[in-house]
């Protein structure tokens, strides 16, 4: 399967279960993969038989910096909702949400949630 694939985009949003992450807020990083034919677009060279870069950032920026979430797992599954409900050539996205900071205790990078959906037909 084709793919478009968007990489470490950050954002700043409140999602979380403490009070300190709804009320200060931190960086989330959100990485992803939009499975879709691209034969057509390839040969016709034209943006409307694909799915533009651009508005799938602002998709994913409203979901990030929008509402906030008590989970990153409801945070990922809504960018994927709004992803498909934005493009019709989706048929299948694969979308990271990484907290590089989350108030756990303990030596890591970050925590992720990494979620894999296909279109319902």
């Amino acid at each position: 399967m084709d793919k478009i694939i968007l990489n470490q985009m950050m954002f700043y949003g409140y999602h979380g279960l403490f009070p300190e992450e709804t009320r200060l807020g931190q960086r989330f990083y959100v990485d992803a993969e939009l499975m879709l034919d691209l034969k057509t677009s390839s040969r016709s060279d034209d943006m409307y038989d694909s799915i533009d870069y651009g508005e799938v950032y602002n998709v994913i920026k409203t979901v990030v910096e929008g509402k906030p979430k008590n989970l990153v797992e409801t945070v990922a599954q809504t960018i994927a909702d709004e992803l498909f409900q934005a493009f019709d050539l989706l048929e299948a996205c694969q979308v990271t949400v990484t907290k590089p900071n989350p108030p756990i205790a303990g030596h890591y990078r970050s925590v992720a949630v990494e979620i894999f959906r296909e279109r319902d037909e």
